[in-house]
């Protein structure tokens, strides 16, 4: 299958893979925030890729959270553990980008990563990478 857009799916995509080992070399560093942060980004490049591939195009976070949980999870084709791994990532990265005096502790940065981890490979079965 081919898109338009397919060299921005592929930039997406290793934009998420390095998204993912710049997330696990901070988490090691102890930069839990920065890792949760990166996590966060490698799910979101990853979603922008799916969406990009049904030629859709958006400028904003919330757009396109709100048209993954639209088209992929609500039709079954992520699952609603997925979903909520995305919504649960925006988050935490707000916390590690925004938070002042709320950071980011280690197992909550394992987890965000774990959690892009699952969301990328979900992302590419969908692409079929």
């Amino acid at each position: 299958m081919t898109s338009e857009y397919e060299q921005e799916i592929a930039a997406n995509l290793e934009r998420a893979e390095q998204s993912i080992q710049a997330a696990k070399d901070l988490a090691v560093k102890g930069y839990h925030d920065f890792a949760a942060s990166r996590a966060y980004y490698a799910a979101f490049y990853g979603a922008t890729a799916v969406l990009l591939n049904g030629g859709l195009d958006f400028s904003k976070h919330s757009g396109i959270i709100a048209s993954i949980h639209q088209r992929f999870v609500k039709t079954g084709k992520l699952s609603k553990e997925q979903g909520k791994d995305l919504n649960w990532l925006f988050e935490i990265r707000n916390v590690g980008d925004y938070g002042g005096t709320a950071h980011v502790s280690q197992p909550q940065a394992e987890r965000a990563i774990q959690a892009a981890e699952s969301f990328l490979r979900a992302i590419k079965s969908l692409l079929n990478r």
